[in-house]
């Protein structure tokens, strides 16, 4: 197990190059940039998420707009003709756009320096927000652990009872119409439940029993340590209930097969055989194998959850997560805070596949993954 660790740990390094290497292609070369941000900005054509630029960003909007008749039509049709929007502008100031930005450099340079800089976990600043990008997370990152873990949890709490009960009672009305309800509930985007919800329960047009935003009171500081678990939950009983309607089906569904090909083996028969009660030969035999692939996917339903989140869902109830901050950043094009998530996300998502292939061991040590090729 120790050599299949080692060449997992060590496939990381060409896994993450790959990733970098393609998100800076496919970003830092697409139409428009962090420059072109800022001439909008001046200009007054920017409509992005992320409008207001604070920081360095704010810096430029004042030399710029000083500079805007210092140059010559030459000069600034050499320098200005690279960025659409920049007629007018000081070449000078464009110059000094490109070098804040690290554009003074060919593609290659920047890309080996962002590589090094991640090597030591050093990811800069965002552009537009006056904030380290690791800091940025970090703040984000309360919200998204709260809707991933009790996501999780909950559709892990209700999916494997109810998949068991519906694999006891295959083709009974209980199954055929529980089924029914899932796949309702599967098929209805988890925004528009959102919005019923909001509309019905949190003061839209009839009851107002919920907060519409945040996942704390404004009060919450002053408030006792009990009232803050009651405040916290409180917030996130309508977000929770609107993400998970749709991530009961796949969990149940895959519950309820998992213990029907188990049920139907031989070791059931045996055991059934030797005089074992229903619930030991459920409980006792069928569970353990059964739970298998169910179990050893709960860090990457986890991770899943977290990192994907839901961004209509963040907008809607207006939770400020890594999946609204993800979204701004590439509007935005604020390149440290996208590549920066992109490596962290990366990072974190293989080594809990590496976690995820170990608890597969840990569930049945019949697996070894010493004796396969990686």
């Amino acid at each position: 197990m120790g050599a299949y660790i080692l060449r997992r740990l060590l496939l990381i390094i060409p896994t993450m190059f790959g990733i970098m290497a393609i998100s800076f292609i496919v970003i830092q070369f697409a139409p428009g940039g962090p420059i072109e941000r800022v001439i909008a900005q001046l200009q007054g054509t920017d409509v992005s998420a992320t409008a207001r630029i604070t920081g360095g960003g704010g810096d430029f909007a004042g030399t710029g707009a000083g500079q805007e008749q210092g140059a010559s039509t030459g000069a600034s049709d050499e320098v200005t003709s690279r960025y659409r929007g920049a007629q007018g502008l000081d070449p000078e100031f464009i110059l000094e756009l490109e070098k804040q930005f690290g554009f003074d450099k060919p593609p290659l340079e920047r890309f080996g320096l962002m590589l090094w800089n991640y090597l030591r976990f050093d990811f800069g600043e965002s552009y537009f927000r006056d904030i380290g990008v690791l800091e940025l997370i970090g703040e984000k990152m309360p919200v998204s652990i709260s809707l991933g873990l009790w996501m999780t949890l909950i559709s892990y709490g209700i999916s494997i009872p109810l998949g068991i009960r519906k694999a006891i009672s295959d083709g009974s009305p209980f199954d055929v119409w529980t089924s029914a309800l899932i796949i309702i509930g599967y098929a209805i985007p988890g925004f528009l439940v959102a919005i019923f919800l909001i509309v019905v329960f949190a003061g839209g047009s009839y009851l107002d029993w919920f907060p519409l935003r945040g996942l704390m009171s404004d009060n919450w500081d002053t408030l006792p340590w009990h009232m803050k678990i009651l405040d916290y939950f409180w917030h996130l009983t309508l977000p929770l209930i609107a993400m998970s309607l749709s991530a009961f089906a796949t969990m149940t569904l895959l519950t309820k097969n998992s213990f029907l090909d188990e049920i139907r083996k031989q070791y059931v028969v045996t055991a059934r055989a030797k005089g074992l009660t229903e619930r030991r030969v459920l409980y006792g035999h069928v569970f353990r194998n059964a739970m298998l692939i169910i179990i050893a996917g709960f860090p990457g339903a986890f991770i899943g959850v977290f990192f994907g989140g839901s961004l209509l869902i963040e907008t809607i109830f207006s939770l400020d997560g890594l999946g609204l901050l993800g979204y701004e950043s590439v509007i935005g094009r604020d390149y440290p805070v996208v590549f920066g998530t992109f490596y962290v996300f990366g990072l974190i998502g293989l080594i809990v596949g590496l976690i995820s292939d170990l608890m597969y061991t840990w569930v049945d040590p019949r697996i070894d993954f010493e004796s396969r090729e990686v």
